[in-house]
């Protein structure tokens, strides 16, 4: 029986559309985005209607009926704390999108979800699978040392899950029996203690603490980082950029260009060299951390996310992490082939999809 999955994926330039006849991807294309047009929107949330089009025209052009769509399946945003899982679009989700917690494109993806369900029409759902906004933390691990600033659980929430759903399939282990720490490489990096099905402790890996990575900042110097928010060298929404933006490598090297700056070192940039090892060593030094919070009871360190294609990087952390637990990697995201799983089981009756409240 042909069951249709329409999978939506909107990316800060790019927006990833595939689709699947019950497991089975027969379609799939990223869309590159023209930064000229998406700098005419003052929001992310204003380019709804551009990339909904977008993924009407594309799929038209592809002789894909839209209307013989079962489920459709988007990139959940950043929306209130919630557990991990499956989500229906329903009103109260969309109220909250368009108050997030952060601007972020999966904030979209929901959005333009439930509205091509919706011109559909029947029985079709939209649902999210688990989102940035996850949040499954321990109590404990929410507390900063300053009660006006709980750690905040946003982080690469589908990823991670499904990598380590993959390893556990690999050693013939259900997620819920196994801890591993996970650490997903990409434009922003997280890293997160998952223990027995459920990840108990992650750095923010939008705008807040962690390892640097391309072009967020990470974790900084909070005094420092106070001083300079009152220097007055700097409006707030410049150093905002600092953190989430042109922080991190772009912010020493100029460029967020994993490829290119690994040229640079080849070639004997010394500064290029020195920034990226950096990177690498936080990101190893943020295991080591959720190390004790598995009380050194870790089945295996997985490293995923698309600098994990970098064996410059992948080696690095793994000569510092190997002795806590095996290193496994892989590279890439698996974000669209999980939103198609969670999608089928849906529509096969093996899972049902939570109401947001």
């Amino acid at each position: 029986m042909n069951r249709f999955i329409l999978v939506i994926n909107p990316g800060s330039t790019s927006t990833k559309i595939a689709v699947y006849n019950n497991r089975n991807e027969f379609f799939l294309i990223n869309v590159k985005h023209d930064k000229e047009i998406l700098s005419k929107f003052d929001s992310i949330f204003d380019q709804f209607e551009y990339r909904k089009n977008m993924i009407k025209e594309i799929l038209e052009t592809a002789e894909i009926d839209l209307k013989k769509m079962a489920i459709i399946v988007g990139r959940g945003g950043l929306f209130k704390p919630i557990d991990g899982g499956v989500y229906k679009v329903n009103e109260a989700m969309l109220n909250d999108v368009k108050n997030p917690m952060g601007e972020h494109e999966s904030n979209l993806g929901g959005v333009i979800a439930y509205e091509l369900a919706r011109e559909i029409g029947g029985d079709v759902m939209a649902i999210i699978v688990d989102p940035t906004c996850v949040d499954e933390m321990d109590e404990i691990a929410r507390l900063s040392g300053v009660p006006e600033l709980p750690r905040r659980s946003l982080f690469h929430a589908l990823n991670q899950r499904a990598i380590a759903r993959r390893f556990a399939k690999e050693i013939n282990k259900e997620y819920s029996d196994i801890n591993v720490i996970v650490a997903h490489l990409g434009g922003g990096i997280s890293v997160g203690a998952h223990c027995k099905g459920k990840i108990i402790d992650v750095n923010n890996g939008l705008n807040g603490d962690g390892p640097m990575s391309p072009e967020r900042s990470g974790s900084l110097p909070v005094g420092q980082l106070v001083d300079l928010c009152f220097s007055q060298q700097f409006t707030q929404s410049e150093i905002i950029k600092k953190i989430k933006g042109v922080g991190g490598l772009y912010a020493y090297l100029g460029t967020s260009d994993a490829i290119e700056i690994e040229k640079r070192i080849e070639q004997g940039d010394i500064k290029a060299k020195l920034v990226y090892d950096a990177m690498c060593y936080q990101v190893a030094k943020e295991i080591g951390a959720l190390g004790t919070v598995l009380k050194g009871d870790i089945d295996a360190i997985l490293l995923t996310g698309g600098i994990a294609f970098s064996e410059l990087v992948t080696r690095q952390i793994s000569e510092r992490v190997k002795r806590l637990a095996p290193v496994k990697i892989y590279p890439g995201e698996g974000e669209m082939d999980a939103m198609a799983l969670n999608g089928y089981l849906v529509l096969s009756g093996e899972i049902c999809a939570q109401e947001y409240v």
